[in-house]
């Protein structure tokens, strides 16, 4: 079983659209969405859910009033003015630091592990999802995207599926970290912006930290060739490999408007070409072993184009 992770150094650089896409073209494969902080690959696959499970995350102070001497250490102790000086604790204010509760000389704080979210297993027209819903404000994305890449990966190859396709966040952070690790490879989506070529090299420092094959794909690459090829330049000196170009297109909104990949809406343009020759190109990586994923006459809808 492998895993591709679709990232990218920013957001809004077109995964999300890419990795729907992928999923049409793919056969035997599981989808996972590891964005938590912002996932919206559900919005494209329509899951139905089959499993859910609560997520329990960091922890917060919980003073027990019966227990409390009002010594005030707490709130001397505290950098986030969490404590009211009725000594009780704002959820919101406690950043779940701990310190309160290890100093706490009458012992009376519990510190309980919260609910941050949920993360599903559901079941799409493309095959099993794996994803998740991370609650308002909260933290421990980082364990929540580690969680669901364990469980889509246990889902795999209990059930025998070839790639997992996974939906990875943007940047460079905790998440990201979190969702590339122990990966087959990378498709890195960038855009042909100064700011774009910033965040590739940041993104290819860590994917070689981490030792993860990355190959580049810049997203829109008409609206600067030169920039595009720039881009293109750095990332063959970092011995990332080039999975090619995709051009500005409007169909990707209105594909993503109407809850559909861009195979499957009814438009045919030049971008269905390009994005059907990265999937090619990926299937015959060395980094994939090409495992042969890409069957178009088993997806009778491609076939039109």
């Amino acid at each position: 079983m492998r895993e591709l992770v679709i990232v990218s150094g920013k957001g809004g650089t077109g995964k999300t659209s890419l990795t729907a896409a992928f999923a049409s073209l793919a056969k035997n494969s599981v989808l996972c969405d590891a964005d938590v902080d912002a996932a919206d690959l559900h919005l494209l696959m329509a899951p139905q859910v089959v499993q859910r499970a609560d997520f329990m995350g960091g922890s917060k102070a919980l003073i027990n009033p019966d227990l409390c001497t009002g010594c005030g250490t707490c709130r001397t102790l505290c950098r986030f003015d969490a404590i009211s000086e009725r000594f009780a604790v704002d959820p919101i204010r406690c950043e779940g630091c701990g310190v309160c509760v290890d100093f706490c000389p009458a012992a009376a704080i519990d510190f309980p592990v919260q609910r941050c979210g949920e993360w599903f297993v559901s079941a799409t027209r493309f095959g099993p999802m794996v994803h998740a819903r991370l609650g308002i404000a909260e933290e421990n994305s980082g364990k929540l995207v580690s969680l669901v890449r364990r469980q889509a990966r246990q889902l795999a190859e209990e059930q025998g599926y070839d790639i997992l396709i996974t939906d990875g966040p943007p940047g460079i952070g905790c998440p990201v970290i979190a969702a590339i690790g122990g990966a087959t490879a990378l498709a890195v989506v960038v855009e042909p912006t100064v700011s774009g070529r910033h965040d590739l090299e940041r993104v290819l420092d860590l994917a070689a930290h981490f030792r993860v094959p990355a190959m580049v794909c810049v997203n829109k690459y008409d609206l600067n060739l030169d920039m595009t090829e720039a881009i293109e330049a750095m990332a063959t000196r970092r011995n990332a490999a080039l999975l090619g170009r995709v051009p500005f297109d409007p169909v990707f909104t209105r594909a993503m408007v109407a809850g559909t990949t861009l195979f499957e809406f009814g438009e045919t343009t030049p971008a269905h070409r390009c994005v059907r020759d990265i999937w090619d190109t990926l299937a015959a990586s060395p980094a994939m072993n090409a495992l042969g994923i890409v069957d178009l006459k088993a997806v009778p809808h491609l076939n039109k184009a």
